[in-house]
């Protein structure tokens, strides 16, 4: 059976899935594969964070000296697993070339403009479309537990203000009296009004069944297999559910896109990320907004009735296991900056992997190479929050309409010749 499509979108994330959303909305004929559950990936469990204020890239000034110490280290908020690999080893040298003042000077903006324009998009979907997924804007508090911390704080409410993003520091008591359960060992704060948070879960799957009702074609635990050309076009995607014949083809599947662009020849520089999240569903208390605790990176957000902690970034490869010392490093880190943390049932433990290229910032955009491809991922650890954005984005790309922002910097073939 030949089945024709306007736009095939590989991958069932927050990306593909607002893809799918605003293309079916315009009226194209939209199918989108996922090869699991959607949502299933990266998008499932991570913290939920809206965050336009944290618009730093994860390469930056300091980083490489910070993460040096880190590497090695399977407890530190950042470890490589010792390996020999050759796009690891490429990746780390492109890497290290973007952690400095100016790189990381040229993608705040771009991160801020973009999670700023998700974070407007969030809010016109959740009431247009009546989705129930714990949204709430309600700003968040990164902590400090040490002095040193506390007076990097300082140069990054002042660094931040250049860029307009309002920043407030806080002493300790000020950051235990907008919440109760910090710890009195806390230093203080940096608070904002601006930044959100939901369950991604709860909005992706809300969101696609929204996109099926638009008249969008969802197929779950459908894999692709491999892609024919003719010339620069491609002409079919064979999967799991037999062949499609699309006029034009979306490549949204997170840490998975390298390994199914190599098949069309196509490589980029791109790591996967491992991050993981433990989520109580009945804590005995919690926090009032969103938390992160500076020195360890982890993030700490109330989610309707649950509780979620998410930290972590492990350059492992493809490789979703769970390893109980990181677990383990990530409620230490929360119990060293709040009282009271405990459940009545067992926490749920979660692995995910984000897709990072050496400078942090996303791949949006057309190939040189395929004509009818459009790339859609790299957002590393702010996918939720860059989601519905790129998927509008994506759907300007198609219609022939001028983008919401300026596509150069996240050129796919940007690092040709590197």
């Amino acid at each position: 059976m030949k089945q024709n499509t306007d736009i095939l979108i590989i991958g069932g994330g927050i990306v593909g899935v607002s893809a799918a959303y605003y293309l079916a909305k315009e009226g194209f004929k939209v199918t989108l594969l996922e090869k699991g559950e959607i949502s299933s990936g990266s998008s499932y469990a991570n913290a939920g964070f809206i965050p336009p204020t944290h618009s730093s890239p994860i390469p930056g000034a300091g980083v490489l000296k910070e993460g040096i110490k880190w590497m090695l280290d399977p407890k530190s908020p950042f470890y490589i697993k010792p390996r020999f690999d050759i796009d690891l080893i490429r990746w780390l040298w492109r890497f290290q070339s973007y952690c400095n003042k100016s790189s990381e000077e040229n993608a705040i903006p771009l991160f801020y403009e973009m999670q700023t324009r998700s974070l407007a998009l969030f809010e016109e979907i959740i009431a247009d479309e009546k989705l129930t997924c714990d949204y709430a804007q309600v700003g968040g508090l990164t902590l400090f537990k040490s002095k040193k911390g506390f007076e990097h704080a300082h140069e990054e409410v002042e660094e931040m203000a250049k860029f307009g993003i309002d920043l407030k520091l806080l002493n300790g008591d000020a950051v235990r009296k907008l919440e109760p359960m910090i710890r009195d060992d806390v230093f203080g704060g940096i608070y904002n009004d601006e930044d959100a948070h939901l369950d991604p879960a709860l909005f992706v799957e809300a969101l696609s069944k929204k996109a099926e009702k638009c008249g969008a074609r969802v197929l779950r635990h459908t894999k692709v297999l491999g892609f024919e050309k003719v010339g620069r076009r491609i002409t079919s995607v064979h999967t799991t559910h037999g062949s499609f014949y699309p006029k034009e083809v979306i490549l949204a599947a997170g840490a998975w896109s390298k390994k199914l662009a190599k098949k069309l020849n196509l490589n980029f520089p791109m790591q996967a990320a491992k991050g993981y999240s433990i989520t109580m569903e009945k804590p005995v208390e919690k926090p009032r907004i969103p938390l992160f605790l500076g020195e360890s990176k982890v993030a700490v957000t109330p989610i309707g009735k649950s509780l979620r902690f998410a930290g972590t970034l492990e350059l492992t490869g493809i490789d979703l296991s769970i390893n109980q010392g990181r677990i383990n490093a990530i409620m230490d880190a929360a119990k060293s900056y709040l009282n009271g943390i405990s459940s009545e049932v067992q926490p749920k433990f979660w692995s995910g992997l984000r897709p990072v290229p050496p400078d942090g910032l996303p791949y949006i955009g057309r190939t040189n190479t395929v004509k009818n491809l459009i790339i859609a991922t790299g957002h590393g650890m702010l996918g939720v929050s860059m989601g519905p954005i790129t998927g509008k984005v994506v759907a300007q790309i198609i219609c022939d309409e001028k983008t919401d922002f300026e596509l150069s910097p996240f050129a796919i073939e940007r690092f040709s010749g590197t």
